[in-house]
């Protein structure tokens, strides 16, 4: 059967397996992995971050660094259209630049960084045409305009004329669709081109893959760790982990009937829809000798008949869009517009909404990290807004915020200990330099990281454990309110359970009061007691976490339900 499926597969993987020189260090990133992808077939690999997937497509289009990338064994064999079955690990330099963009093409997983931020996105499509001679200058216009309509891109002329930065992320994620199917290719790998979007730009960003699929006859590699996105869009997976592909099979079958421990694990770690599970399950539960079954949650209704802790009236947020000669503001967007709120003592309150709702607007007018137009928020029935720069540098460690890019939020020439330190050092917690180091080391084994930790630095840490680190700096303050901003966005369904199940630990255990903001209403319901539904700056609805979910009441929060990928 193997032999059969190589003979007519457009692509066939076998036995390869691809390692890294680092610092000394020799590590094996890919190991003896074997797939095929048939004519018009979406295959998808699965699997967390660090487990070979991406490596994998990189080693398929021959784009891994010669300094520190060896391909170590196997053969990747692809059905050109006019040479037949080549393998690519074995062509020439001149004869990849052929083949990528005209038969194998791409989608990478952050558009931001895959569109040069200095040419205009048109031309760089047109770039794309002319260097497969796919035509002359104005074939290569024309041919780039039809493909921005082919993608629904809103205003295509616009879009063309425009620089990368002027574009949301979901439209940039279609520039790069449409770039990589400018020239027919017969195979697009997509590597994570829906992750940190929302989920109603996910779901039409699959629907756009597929349907360029069925109109081009296109093969599909579709790279992810969301096995909800998975089970949309392809017919076949194979679930990798540590370099290895443990499972693989029709989607269906590997989904409905996992076999692995860690597909078991992938599929759990989801917050479920349907329930409110005390803890979400975590990879290792499900490599322990026995599975210990996680009980229900228990809700308690939020005493709102005490003071509220967090109290948010008519609250406005506008940003200047175009002043006169003299400077006086003539256009203003309305971010935030007429918010009004409060948060009890102990309650998770959930704010959710599509890019650009005003979400984190919203987060920093509270924390007064952005100056709002009117309105006011009152801390402990103090009103921030009113508050000198003394006063409200004596209360900031009072209430803090978790910011949604963990990486950029931290200083990379700066260790995490003394990153920790800094504020404590700023707001004068604790007496000296060594009781702050013992409360540090403290903080970063209650959030899951070691006491050696401490003097490395950011690059050093994964995606999920920067997200630790910056956790243990807001805990750092002894606060009593935080706002997480997207914090668990781009994580790993895995690590984002554990980062989820962490938040609700220190909740109990400190005290804690949240803001919870996601575009994830699934994360939302399982974190929140009420929650705020926000769309183009307004309150669109506001309940009970569970009764909005099973009652919506607005058509908006009907469509964000909808849009959820389900298992």
């Amino acid at each position: 059967m193997k032999a059969k499926n190589a003979m007519n597969a457009i692509l066939s993987v076998n036995n390869l397996s691809v390692g890294f020189d680092a610092d000394g260090d020799f590590v094996q990133a890919v190991d003896g992995i074997h797939f095929d992808l048939m004519p018009g077939e979406t295959c998808a690999l699965v699997g967390e971050s660090g487990s070979g997937k991406s490596v994998s497509a990189l080693s398929v289009m021959r784009l891994l660094s010669r300094s520190t990338a060896r391909i170590l064994s196997g053969e990747v064999f692809f059905k050109h259209p006019e040479k037949g079955q080549i393998d690519l690990l074995k062509c020439t330099d001149r004869e990849m630049q052929s083949i990528r963009g005209r038969h194998v093409a791409m989608v990478f997983q952050e558009p931001m960084t895959s569109l040069n931020p200095v040419k205009r996105c048109g031309q760089q499509l047109v770039e794309t045409l002319l260097w497969h001679n796919q035509g002359d200058s104005k074939f290569a216009e024309a041919r780039a305009l039809k493909m921005f309509e082919e993608v629904k891109l809103p205003e295509p002329k616009r879009v063309y004329r425009a620089w990368p930065h002027e574009l949301s992320g979901g439209q940039k994620q279609r520039v790069m669709i449409a770039m990589a199917m400018a020239c027919n290719p017969s195979i697009l790998i997509a590597d994570e081109p829906t992750t940190a979007l929302d989920v109603t730009v996910q779901k039409s960003i699959l629907e756009l893959i597929r349907k360029l699929q069925e109109t081009h006859g296109t093969s599909v590699l579709f790279i992810s760790h969301d096995l909800g996105v998975v089970r949309q869009i392809a017919e076949k997976a194979a679930v990798m982990r540590n370099g290895k592909i443990v499972e693989q099979g029709r989607v269906e079958a590997v989904f409905s009937n996992p076999q692995h421990p860690y597909t078991k694990a992938l599929i759990a770690c989801r917050p479920p829809l349907d329930a409110r599970p005390e803890r979400l399950a975590v990879v290792n539960d499900f490599f322990a000798d026995t599975i210990v079954k996680i009980p229900e949650k228990k809700i308690t209704p939020v005493d709102q008949t005490q003071n509220p802790l967090l109290e948010v009236q008519n609250l406005r947020t506008w940003y200047v869009t175009r002043k006169s000669i003299w400077g006086k503001p003539l256009n203003h967007f309305k971010a935030v517009e007429d918010i009004s709120f409060t948060v009890y003592k102990g309650e998770t309150l959930g704010l959710v909404g599509e890019s650009g709702c005003g979400k984190t607007t919203l987060g920093r007018s509270i924390m007064r990290l952005i100056e709002p137009h009117s309105g006011q928020v009152l801390y402990n029935g103090k009103n921030i807004a009113l508050l000198s720069s003394s006063e409200l540098r004596k209360l900031r460690p009072r209430f803090q915020i978790i910011f949604q890019d963990p990486y950029a939020s931290l200083t990379p020439g700066i260790s995490v200990g003394n990153a920790i330190m800094e504020p404590m050092r700023v707001h004068g917690i604790l007496k000296n330099k060594k009781e702050r180091k013992q409360r540090i080391v403290d903080l970063l084994l209650r959030v899951g990281l070691e006491e050696k930790h401490y003097d490395r630095y950011p690059h050093e840490f994964s995606g999920g454990q920067r997200q630790r680190i910056c956790i243990a700096r807001a805990l750092a303050l002894d606060p009593e309110f935080m706002i997480c901003d997207e914090s668990v966005s781009a994580l790993d369904v895995s690590v984002q359970a554990q980062v989820l199940n962490l938040l609700n630990d220190l909740k109990k255990e400190f005290g804690l009061t949240f803001i919870f903001i996601s575009h994830d209403l699934s994360v939302v319901k399982y974190m929140s007691d009420r929650i705020i539904v926000m769309k183009n700056g307004r309150m669109e609805e506001f309940n009970d976490a569970d009764e909005l979910y099973q009652n919506p009441q607005s058509t908006y929060t009907k469509k964000l339900i909808e849009a959820i990928p389900s298992l």
